[in-house]
C-alpha cells in the first residue's frame, strides 16, 4: 500500500501538543485528515512512548460506536477511561457525528490530562468558521491535497509524467492509487457531484442550484482572473438570468469558501500598503477536481500553474494577496499586478508565474511589476522551463517550477 507520512502536517500537531486547545483538523474532503490522526499521528505517539492505553482513539463513523454518538454516553465512557494522571490523548474522527459535539468537546477541556484532537468530513464540520465554535478554545490544522513533492514521492516516473499527471488529476491521496485516465476522470467527477456540491446543497438549504452550478463553471474556467459578485450578477443578466440578487450570489461564492473548494486571493496595494475590497480572485484547492468540473476541457497550463504555485504557497503557511502596483504612463496612472505577495512573520516575497521566458521582452515585461515595488524584499519569477535557477539583469531571480515546489528553501535560494 502507498503511504505518505504528511510530514509538514504532523510537525503542526506535534508542536501544538498539550497547548490547552482542542486540534481541529479541517480540509476538503478526502485529503488525508483521518488518515494523519491514525495512523500517522498515533503511530508518533507510541514511538515517543505514550502508552496505547492511554491513546483514546474513536472512529464514529463506525457502526459499532453508534452509541458514541450521543453525547453523554461519550462524556461518560472517556471520562471513565482517565484513571491516573498521565497525558491521555483523545483522538476523535468524524467528531461531527456527536449531536451537540461543541459543547462536549468545550468540556472534554476542563480535563487538564486531556489532549483532544478532533477531525470531521461532513458539510458543518468543514465549514471555515467551525473554530468559531469553540469561542477561542480551537486550534486548526488545516490540511490540503497532497503537495506535488507528496505526490512525486511516490509517482513511479520522471518529473515531467508526474507533473502532467499532478496537474491533470490533482493530488487528492485516493488518485495515486487508481489506475487509468478513465477511472481517475470518473472519481473527480462523482466526488464532485456526490459529495462536495450536494454538501454545500444541503448545509446552505441552497434553492438556485442552477445558479451555483454556473458560478462554478465561470470559476473552473477562469482559475486567476479577477471577479466579484457584481460582475458575476452582470454575467448572468446578460444571459437572461433576471430574478437574482448580489446578495444571493455573494452568500453563493462564500458556501464555496467554507466548503474549502475555493480560496479566496485578496488584492493588496503594495505601496499604499492596504487591501482593495474588489475586485478579487479564486484559486482551486485541487485542481483535479477543478478539472473535472470541465470534464477536463481548458487545459491551459499557464492558469493551471498559477493556481499550483498558489496552494504550495498557502500548503508553506504564507499569507497569500494578489499584488497592486501603481504606475505613471505619460500623464496616466496604471495598475499592474504582481501575481503574488507572500507573508510569513518578518518574510515577505513578491512572486510572478510565467510558464516560460522565451525572449528578453517577455523577461521585461514579468519583470515590470517586481522592478516597481519600492522596497528590498525578495522578487522572483517562477517558470516551467527552467533547469537551474538565474538571476536577470535586474537582480530578479528566476526559479524552475520543480526547484521551486521540491524544495522547500527554494525561495531562500
Amino acid at each position: 500500500m502507498l503511504r505518505i507520512n504528511r510530514e509538514i502536517y504532523l510537525n503542526q500537531l506535534v508542536n501544538k501538543q498539550n497547548n490547552g486547545l482542542v486540534k481541529i483538523i479541517t480540509g476538503i474532503r478526502r485529503c488525508g485528515k483521518s488518515f494523519l490522526l491514525d495512523p500517522i499521528f498515533k503511530e508518533y505517539l507510541i514511538s515517543e512512548g505514550v502508552s496505547e492505553n492511554h491513546i483514546i482513539k474513536i472512529d464514529l463513523d463506525e457502526r459499532r460506536n453508534n452509541k458514541y454518538q450521543d453525547p453523554d454516553v461519550l462524556d461518560e465512557y472517556i471520562r471513565s477511561l482517565i484513571v491516573d494522571e498521565e497525558t491521555y490523548y483523545l483522538l476523535l474522527d468524524e467528531v461531527q457525528k456527536v449531536d451537540d459535539f461543541e459543547s462536549v468537546l468545550n468540556g472534554f477541556l476542563h480535563i487538564h490530562n486531556l489532549d483532544i484532537y478532533v477531525t470531521g468530513s461532513n458539510s458543518k464540520f468543514l465549514s471555515s468558521d467551525i473554530i468559531t465554535e469553540f469561542r477561542g478554545r480551537g486550534d486548526e490544522i488545516r490540511v490540503f491535497p497532497l503537495s506535488f513533492s507528496e505526490y512525486y514521492s511516490i509517482f513511479k516516473g520522471e518529473k515531467d509524467e508526474a507533473w502532467d499527471e499532478y496537474i491533470t488529476y490533482g493530488g487528492l491521496p485516493k488518485i495515486v492509487s487508481i489506475n487509468g485516465e478513465n477511472e481517475k476522470a470518473k472519481y473527480l467527477e462523482q466526488l464532485f457531484e456526490k459529495t462536495y456540491l450536494s454538501d454545500i446543497v444541503e448545509r446552505n438549504n441552497i434553492q438556485r442550484i442552477d445558479i451555483i452550478d454556473s458560478i462554478l463553471n465561470i470559476l473552473s474556467s477562469s482559475i486567476g482572473s479577477l471577479t466579484n459578485p457584481y460582475k458575476l450578477l452582470k454575467t448572468f443578466q446578460s444571459n437572461g438570468v433576471k430574478d437574482l440578487s448580489i446578495n444571493t450570489i455573494s452568500s453563493y461564492l462564500k458556501y464555496l469558501q467554507d466548503s474549502f473548494l475555493i480560496n479566496k486571493a485578496e488584492r493588496y496595494d503594495i505601496k499604499g500598503k492596504k487591501y482593495i475590497q474588489s475586485p478579487f480572485k479564486f484559486y482551486f484547492s485541487d485542481i483535479g477536481l477543478r478539472n473535472a468540473r470541465l470534464n477536463f476541457r481548458q487545459q491551459e497550463e499557464t492558469h493551471i500553474m498559477e493556481n499550483v504555485i498558489y496552494n504550495e504557497l498557502l500548503i508553506r503557511g504564507y499569507n497569500v494577496d494578489v499584488g497592486v502596483v501603481n504606475i505613471r504612463e505619460g500623464d496616466a496612472k496604471k495598475q499592474i499586478e504582481v501575481d503574488f505577495v507572500c507573508n510569513q512573520f518578518n518574510k515577505k516575497y513578491y512572486i510572478q508565474s510565467a510558464l516560460s521566458l522565451p525572449t528578453h521582452e517577455k523577461t521585461v515585461q514579468e519583470e515590470r511589476p517586481l522592478l516597481n515595488i519600492q522596497d528590498n524584499f525578495k522578487k522572483i519569477i517562477i517558470v516551467k522551463d527552467s533547469k537551474k535557477p538565474w538571476i536577470t539583469e535586474e537582480g530578479i531571480l528566476v526559479i524552475g517550477i520543480f526547484e521551486f515546489l521540491l524544495n522547500k528553501n527554494s525561495l531562500d535560494l
